[in-house]
């Protein structure tokens, strides 16, 4: 009888370290996941930060880099807790898990909040931006930003084509365009001299509702990751407990 219980115990050990071995596995991609996704919005997105006077969007990248750093880290705690069975070990990835976990809420809160005030900031700032600082001296990143903002998500001016009747850029006496080139729908040299809605994105709408859209989504995938990699936190440390408790008393 003492000799199946040890079978038992031994089958249900071996079945905790394979199940925890494949939650880090699983935990592993994901932190790979979010730290490309940080790597990504900073190299392909980071044009749009100049167009921002918040801090919050490149400061998001930094973080999400930093977080799948930090899972990919206590992946490899929880891999070498597994194999080596030790309970201090186990006790040390619990809460670095547990730790996570409360910081996901954490974040997912303040990027909301933040998310509001972002939205403030785009519907008050971003004309002045644009007409401001289009095409001016020492604005090269201002002028690349706004030119890809228009052609990527196909719309002109920040409300609407007309708001760039205000650009210094466009009142310049030498300028002949009534919009900038990256609003036509075809882009050529001084496409922007007519501004018909054949030839500019004109009733397509302005960028702030686009950028806004835009950002939303990106928010709503980072939350639906989140809300995956905190479901495989919740099951880790299940597992954590369930392996703590079968693994005998370490002798010191």
């Amino acid at each position: 009888m003492e000799t199946y219980d040890e079978k038992t115990n031994t089958c249900g050990m071996i079945c905790l370290k394979y199940l925890l071995l494949t939650f880090n596995l699983l935990f592993w991609l994901a932190g790979g996941v979010v730290m490309a996704v940080g790597v990504w919005t900073l190299v392909e997105k980071s044009d749009y930060i100049s167009l921002l006077n918040s801090t919050f969007y490149s400061a998001s990248a930094y973080i999400l880099i930093a977080a799948g750093a930090i899972v990919v880290f206590t992946g490899i705690v929880g891999c070498c807790a597994t194999l080596k069975e030790m309970r201090s070990l186990l006790i040390v990835y619990f809460i670095l898990l547990l730790c996570i976990f409360l910081l996901e809420i954490v974040a997912g809160v303040l990027a909301y909040i933040q998310y509001q005030e972002l939205d403030k900031e785009l519907q008050h700032n971003l004309k002045d931006t644009m007409v401001q600082k289009y095409q001016q001296s020492g604005e090269e990143s201002i002028t690349s930003a706004v030119d890809k903002l228009q052609q990527e998500f196909k719309c002109c001016g920040s409300n609407s084509s007309s708001d760039w009747s205000d650009s210094v850029w466009i009142l310049t006496p030498s300028n002949e365009r009534l919009v900038p080139d990256s609003c036509c729908k075809t882009p050529s040299h001084l496409c922007g001299r007519r501004d018909h809605p054949s030839n500019i994105y004109k009733v397509e709408g302005g960028c702030i509702t686009k950028l806004e859209t835009f950002i939303l989504s990106q928010l709503q995938i980072l939350g639906a990751v989140a809300i995956g990699i905190a479901f495989l936190q919740l099951v880790g440390m299940i597992l954590v407990c369930c392996l703590y408790r079968s693994l005998k008393e370490e002798s010191y």
